[in-house]
């Protein structure tokens, strides 16, 4: 594989009680920021429920986006095929496409919130295959394939072609991937990358050795070829300048987001919550397990090489957007990130330490060029005096160039 690319998932998770409209601004703010910084994506995913996750059109968001971004690709991660005719998914994911200049990623799922799927009445036992039988649908609609009917339980095509292609000739897909098989299955049938959302956990990150060899073997099964390149991870930090400052400004936050998000909203099973932030720390962000990183971006770095190292290689590091820390130092932690952590992965100031390392080690190369500075001076009276009487040989040769000011002077009148 070539050199790792990054991004950035924006879910979102904001804490209730901020205004919603200043939330959604300070999240385009975050997509220039990274657009900026060099990041390769940004995804946003689509919820309606639970009261932290407010962006229900992943599709809506990133148009707006697209409008304040020059180069970054921007993912739909992901859209919940369950809840929607598949028709409508190819025309907007169309749309965006061409509203981005040919910036889009098109990520689905099965819809990760049981909220979600109980208030639209949709069984969740249904909604994988469903996931399934829209992705194939989707698939053929984009590749512009002649005009087709389709029957199912749940949706109906007549007659069905898109008036407009997207723009990308490949327009690249994405599947969401947790603990179980079932994501990467769906990679391996229908020819698409994968989000590994499942790794911001301990049990996830137990799941990610053997994650890929079912998207390798559902490939093989469907005459299909998979690329790691196209393995998209998900991992959680909160960077700072020192671990001290890093736990000091995500420590609180971090046991908010668990206590509040995960424990009480969604009630997930075996999870606890912390009575203090810096056991919070400990139990999540601390040891080669953990699920977030708080510290430095060198213990960034050492948890991506330590990832691709577990999974056996992937292509993108995708950086989970959360509230931990303020949003200064939230700016800051992604500053820090793009600036030490993305040129170290890749190998970017490898050449710099070369030349610096050459330059030091061969001082006796670079010799005969101090001699001629001194032969130089040394031709001039001025300067090899100068040089005598112990001024440098810069400022001597200085000296020897400059006008005599004082005979100038002289010649003005008074």
């Amino acid at each position: 594989m070539g050199k790792m690319k990054f991004g950035a998932f924006l879910a979102p998770h904001h804490p209730i009680g901020e205004h919603p409209m200043l939330q959604l601004q300070r999240d385009l703010d975050l997509v220039e920021q990274v657009d900026r910084l060099g990041l390769d994506e940004f995804w946003c995913g689509e919820h309606h429920s639970t009261g932290w996750e407010v962006i229900a059109s992943p599709e809506m968001f990133l148009a707006a986006a697209s409008q304040r971004s020059h180069r970054i690709k921007l993912g739909t991660g992901v859209i919940s095929l369950p809840y929607h005719h598949p028709f409508n998914v190819a025309q907007r994911i169309v749309q965006l496409d061409h509203m981005t200049g040919g910036r889009a990623i098109f990520g689905s799922g099965p819809g990760a919130l049981p909220s979600d799927a109980y208030t639209l009445g949709i069984d969740p036992m249904t909604q994988r295959d469903r996931q399934d039988e829209a992705l194939g649908v989707i698939r053929r609609l984009l590749n512009g394939e002649d005009r087709f009917d389709y029957q199912s339980d749940w949706f109906t095509l007549q007659d069905a072609k898109l008036q407009l292609l997207p723009l990308q000739e490949d327009l690249p897909f994405a599947v969401a991937s947790s603990i179980s098989p079932s994501g990467m299955t769906l990679a391996g049938k229908h020819r698409t990358g994968v989000l590994s959302i499942g790794s911001m956990s301990t049990a996830g990150l137990q799941a990610l050795p053997t994650q890929w060899s079912f998207a390798e073997d559902s490939a093989d099964l469907h005459g299909n070829k998979v690329d790691r390149a196209d393995w998209r991870i998900v991992m959680s930090w909160h960077l700072a300048e020192t671990r001290e400052e890093a736990r000091q400004q995500a420590g609180p936050g971090l046991m908010r987001w668990h206590n509040d998000y995960t424990v009480a909203t969604l009630q997930r099973p075996g999870a606890l919550a912390y009575p203090t932030p810096e056991l919070a720390i400990q139990e999540m962000a601390t040891g080669e397990q953990s699920a977030a990183v708080i510290g430095t971006p060198d213990d960034l770095i050492q948890a991506i090489n330590r990832m691709s190292e577990i999974t056996g290689g992937f292509g993108t590091v995708i950086g989970f957007v959360h509230d931990w820390a303020n949003p200064a130092n939230t700016a800051n932690s992604w500053d820090l990130f793009a600036r030490y952590v993305i040129p170290e992965v890749n190998g970017l100031l490898d050449s710099f330490r070369e030349s610096e390392a050459y330059v030091q080690q061969n001082r006796a190369v670079f010799e005969r060029a101090g001699a001629a500075v001194v032969a130089k001076i040394m031709e001039n009276d001025k300067a090899a005096a100068a040089m005598q009487e112990g001024v440098t040989a810069q400022a001597a040769l200085q000296s020897a160039n400059a006008p005599d000011l004082s005979e100038a002077a002289k010649k003005q009148p008074k």
